[in-house]
């Protein structure tokens, strides 16, 4: 039918669509220009590849979904039978529709004459298996693609589908694999290797995102790192059970892919109905990972629903309170949060009937009369007297066993027939798909939010995993995360100023999906500072700082118990959605004016720190981490250099500056207003012991960087840069 040429920003996505079969993308990576129809053509020609000895005597060519009818010889992109029968495809396209700026087989124009996303619909059937098959294929205007098949059942009987997964084919050029894995409290963990020959394949089988999910799934050049390499990336966008898998095939092939990881028996197709699969976003970048973060930030902004308003500083009272809920102590912590700068102020869990401890209260949401004789408006409209916005914690997708709720409708829990699964911080979950659980909950947040003025923020928390999640004696994964996508949304259609947190036992429902109806992610139970860095480093990998809270916690860890100043704890917090975890009601006049001075800072740099662009460095000593934020136009950047420990080399050595404009003049020097790490040496270097900083081309900072002092171990360096007109 017709070659199709998707450009936008930096990438190009060739589509082979002349039939018969499903098509194939020929090329998915950097822009290829204004490309002819007749040089498009002889492209697609020389990537058709050869015929080889014990092989098929035609040529295979891996197509949008792969099939076994085509030759192809790797994990099925469709499984699924229809009794028995039906296991195998072999769909024919029946149709495409293609933007109109590519009708008359023109290519698209060069990036920025047409900045609206471009979506082509690619149709197909397979008559005998009784199947047809839809492809939605966007490619955005920050280069971002997403692609989202949909399978309708034509056939008379059930089709049992057990996956549907999106792939795309990456170059061979590609032999590293990057990926991210983790644990509570220790989110986002690294873990990079060669691309061997075989399938690398992630599964989440928590019911939700889980800790140890991987953002995105990378395949790059050898050795690639921030800021130099080509690397393509997918994310599964599902907050249910998933996969994510990279494969490579020793016919040539490798492809990125993902989609829902399904039990058997899970989706069950009656004639007529319809499968679709979650979306699969795809990147690539040509200037390493940051350029990944660069098309995924920029794209997550252009959002209709992403946060327009400055992001609060928010306080949390659970470090500070826990469940020891007093409306004194309370009023007194709202007011040192008003004095230090706070924004939002959020009560977390213990406030709701019998919930002294977490044993028991989950699904009476009620405010606890015994707790709160005068309900939670007294506490609201002192905390809105000083100006700030009030939040309140809610796990609604939970129960306790020792609750009302649970005792009147045990059969409102996921489980498999006849037992429950087993316990996991007390609580079970509620099957949201059986619709009177589903109608108690949304009554019950409804009428909370309803009854009471002034509830502007949900911190929405998901304490464990889905396990014999059943549902009507089926596997109920799907139906709940359906159930739990439709309950936000339809809270939020009630309530439309209300914003919502994703939080699960900190980061364990991090995903696109989720983010489509929140403002934010709690990226981690843990507020060790030293953990943070590297948790929110990698977070920022997906994630642009504003959608990922980073809050100042007490200087003894709650989690770790490792002990930090204020400056270490306050410059780790300073890039993200700021906060504060901490009974600031026990610290003295002189060190909440020490806090107020960091909160005051982050206000003044928040417009670059939530619109620029994340930059991080890659430094030789893995002691060292530093990263920034550069403004989009590069007038302005601020950094941070952390020492993480010691090291063989005493001193870090030069640091550079990266995404400054190598032709202008910038000054660099710590901000003025807060205080300065306690340096290791006697003498500093003399630019950083001058008010006036150093002043030098971004050129200079980029290639040859500057000397920095000898940290001690758990120190941070924040640098401000200013252009010089």
């Amino acid at each position: 039918m017709t070659i199709v040429h998707l450009r936008r920003a930096r990438t190009s996505l060739v589509l082979d669509a002349r039939g018969p079969g499903l098509p194939r993308v020929v090329h998915w990576g950097a822009d290829l220009g204004s490309i002819s129809t007749e040089d498009l053509a002889a492209l697609v020609d020389a990537t058709v590849p050869p015929v080889v000895p014990s092989s098929f005597d035609e040529p295979t060519a891996l197509s949008l979904l792969p099939e076994a009818s085509a030759g192809w010889g790797g994990r099925p992109g469709l499984a699924g039978h229809r009794a028995g029968h039906d296991w195998s495809t072999a769909f024919r396209l029946t149709g495409i529709d293609v933007p109109d700026e590519l009708l008359g087989g023109a290519p698209s124009p060069a990036p920025g004459v047409n900045r609206g996303p471009l979506l082509t619909t690619v149709r197909a059937a397979d008559a005998g298996a009784g199947l047809s098959l839809t492809v939605e294929i966007t490619l955005d205007a920050a280069g971002l693609l997403t692609l989202r098949h949909r399978l309708r059942n034509d056939g008379d009987g059930r089709y049992e589908l057990r996956e549907l997964t999106p792939v795309l084919p990456v170059p061979a050029v590609a032999t590293e694999l990057l990926d991210l894995t983790g644990r509570w409290c220790r989110e986002r963990a690294p873990q990079r290797h060669p691309w061997p020959m075989g399938a690398w394949v992630r599964e989440g089988r928590h019911g939700r995102t889980g800790h140890d999910a991987t953002l995105l799934l990378v395949a790059g050049t050898p050795g690639f790192g921030f800021g130099h390499g080509e690397v393509w990336a997918v994310h599964t966008a599902w907050s249910g059970d998933h996969v994510t898998v990279a494969e490579r095939r020793p016919t040539g092939e490798a492809t990125l892919g993902g989609g829902e990881l399904l039990a058997p028996g899970e989706i069950v197709l009656e004639p007529g109905e319809e499968y679709a699969t979650p979306l699969l976003y795809a990147a690539h970048s040509a200037d390493g990972l940051d350029g990944l973060s660069d098309v995924l930030h920029t794209s997550l902004r252009a959002r209709p629903g992403h946060p327009r308003t400055p992001r609060p500083v928010t306080l949390n009272v659970w470090e500070a309170v826990y469940f020891d809920h007093e409306l004194d102590r309370l009023r007194v912590l709202a007011d040192r949060a008003a004095e230090v700068g706070v924004e939002r102020f959020v009560l977390d869990d213990g406030w709701f009937r019998g919930r002294r401890h977490d044993l028991a209260g989950l699904g009476d949401w009620w405010v606890d009369e015994q707790v709160w004789p005068g309900g939670l408006q007294p506490l609201i409209d002192h905390v809105r007297a000083h100006g700030m916005q009030f939040g309140l914690w809610v796990e609604p997708e939970m129960v306790n066993p020792d609750s009302d709720l649970f005792r009147a409708h045990p059969d409102w829990v996921l489980q498999a027939p006849g037992r429950l699964p087993p316990t996991w911080r007390h609580q079970q979950v509620l099957d949201l798909a059986h619709p009177d659980a589903y109608a108690y909950v949304l009554g019950r947040l409804d009428a909370v939010l309803t009854e009471h003025d002034g509830i502007a923020y949900l911190k929405w928390d998901h304490n464990r995993d889905l396990t014999e999640a059943g549902h009507g004696g089926r596997p109920g994964v799907h139906a709940q995360t359906g159930a739990v996508y439709r309950l936000l949304d339809e809270l939020r259609a009630h309530h439309p100023g209300l914003e919502i947190e994703s939080c699960s036992s900190g980061g364990a429902r991090v995903d696109l999906e989720i983010l489509r109806r929140t403002d934010r992610v709690w990226a981690s139970d843990c507020n060790d500072a030293l953990e943070r860095l590297s948790i929110q480093r990698w977070t920022g990998l997906l994630l642009p700082p504003e959608l990922v809270g980073t809050h100042i916690g007490p200087d003894r860890s709650h989690t770790t118990h490792r002990v930090h100043d204020l400056g270490f704890r306050a410059v780790t917090a300073l890039f993200g959605h700021h906060g504060i975890e901490w009974d600031i009601t026990a610290i003295d006049a002189s060190a909440r004016a020490d806090l107020a001075a960091w909160v005051a800072l982050h206000k003044r740099l928040r417009p670059l720190l939530h619109g620029g662009r994340v930059v991080r460095v890659d430094h030789p000593d893995e002691a060292v981490q530093a990263h920034g934020v550069v403004a989009h136009d590069r007038s302005r950047a601020v950094y941070a250099v952390s020492r993480l420990t010691t090291s063989a080399a005493q001193v870090p050595g030069m640091v550079r500056l990266p995404g400054l404009d190598p032709a202008r003049r910038y000054r660099v020097r710590p901000p003025a207003g807060v205080p300065e790490p306690a340096l290791l040496e006697l003498t500093p270097p003399a630019w950083l012991a001058s008010d006036a900083g150093v002043t030098l081309p971004g050129s200079v900072l980029a290639s040859v960087g500057l000397q920095l002092p000898a940290l001690h171990p758990e120190q941070a360096l924040l640098l401000e840069v200013t252009e010089i007109s």
